[in-house]
């Protein structure tokens, strides 16, 4: 109740003030016409004829001195109220400085802008003791920053904790998806290569696969064309990246708003696992393709593995989004999505084999 009154009252107040304001500003209106209407007229020239000079004025002619000086000075403090009624100052309405310490982390090590949103997931991040084992929370903060897209993380001077999962139990399995076909929506390995062959896009030496979990493809892909691949993973409470890494590859610890830190124009391959989906922002979507066709050299592929959706949106939305590029279609293959979900929203799957245009 007390602050209701408070506000109030700083309502009326200000009311008040700008009311006075605006008066004031009316009678200083109001006397400088008067003022600037006797001066006109007490400095009128008498003409001989219409062709004749102009008779100089006499000492009774022209306007006292302190007339002048006061028509001066009610311009000026017009000028200046019309500054403050034009401009208040608004104290309120000014964004907060940024907190001092992500100031101090911005000069220690590269940090991403968007961190500056997330204060307080970033000071838990960074609530730590230094020179000792990290926080058993450094993970799931980690990963709750880079989901939203505070990336690069500030480094830290902590032991980092051993994962207490055994990943090598899955390091030598493979994932039949990538062996054999069920349905239209997969695309074999061996496929994959065949029609790289037919368009032209072999050898397939260097991929990149976008949320590739623990690396399937990865290790798919060595066995059968000893293919480079790197794997962008995030955990999500999973070993993926251990997994990955006990595979023998390379997984980038980076959430999907980032860019792919690899040069322009130099992979054969990107595939876009399920993670990438309908639930993407479609800005963010769009950078991401764009982001696959800076890298892609020309002639390569783009393998949209799984894409679901919504029915009603694959045709007027995400298919114009995947035209833009002018890619040569390969293979489209459209299935509904059968699981509850998918049910119970009428989302479909979308997979997809585009090449990126050869270089004229």
């Amino acid at each position: 109740m007390r602050k209701e009154k408070m506000a109030a009252g700083g309502v009326g107040a200000g009311t008040t003030y700008s009311m006075g304001l605006n008066l004031l500003l009316l009678v200083a209106m109001v006397a400088t016409n008067i003022l600037s209407l006797y001066h006109l007229s007490s400095s009128h020239r008498l003409f001989s004829s219409p062709t004749s000079p102009p008779l100089p004025l006499s000492s009774s002619d022209q306007a006292p001195e302190h007339l002048l000086r006061q028509l001066h000075t009610i311009r000026a403090t017009i000028s200046h109220l019309s500054h403050l009624h034009t401009h208040p100052s608004d104290t309120s309405s000014s964004s907060p400085p940024p907190p001092p310490e992500l100031l101090l982390l911005s000069r220690l090590s590269a940090i991403s802008s968007a961190c500056a949103s997330h204060p307080t997931l970033l000071r838990q991040y960074m609530n730590y003791t230094p020179f000792s084992p990290c926080p058993s929370s450094s993970s799931s903060l980690a990963e709750s920053l880079l989901l939203r897209g505070c990336h690069p993380l500030p480094r830290r001077r902590c032991f980092s904790l051993l994962p207490t999962s055994n990943p090598s139990s899955l390091s030598n399995t493979q994932d039949p998806n990538f062996f054999s076909v069920r349905s239209t929506l997969d695309l074999s390995v061996p496929q994959l290569l065949r029609l790289a062959r037919i368009s032209g896009a072999a050898p397939i030496n260097l991929a990149l696969d976008v949320a590739g979990g623990s690396g399937s493809l990865a290790d798919a892909l060595r066995r059968a064309s000893n293919t480079t691949v790197l794997t962008t993973t995030l955990n999500l409470g999973h070993p993926f990246s251990q997994t990955a890494a006990s595979r023998g590859f390379v997984p980038l610890h980076s959430p999907l708003q980032s860019r792919f830190p690899v040069q322009d124009g130099v992979l054969d391959l990107v595939r876009t696992g399920h993670a990438v989906n309908r639930w993407i922002p479609i800005p963010v979507l769009e950078f991401l393709v764009y982001d696959v066709d800076r890298v892609l050299r020309p002639g390569g592929l783009l393998w949209i593995d799984h894409f679901f959706c919504k029915g009603v949106d694959l045709d007027p939305v995400y298919r114009p989004l995947v035209s833009r590029l002018g890619y040569r279609t390969i293979k489209w293959a459209v299935g509904d999505k059968t699981d509850a979900g998918g049910v119970k929203n009428r989302e479909v799957y979308l997979t997809a084999l585009l090449q990126k245009p050869f270089a004229a």
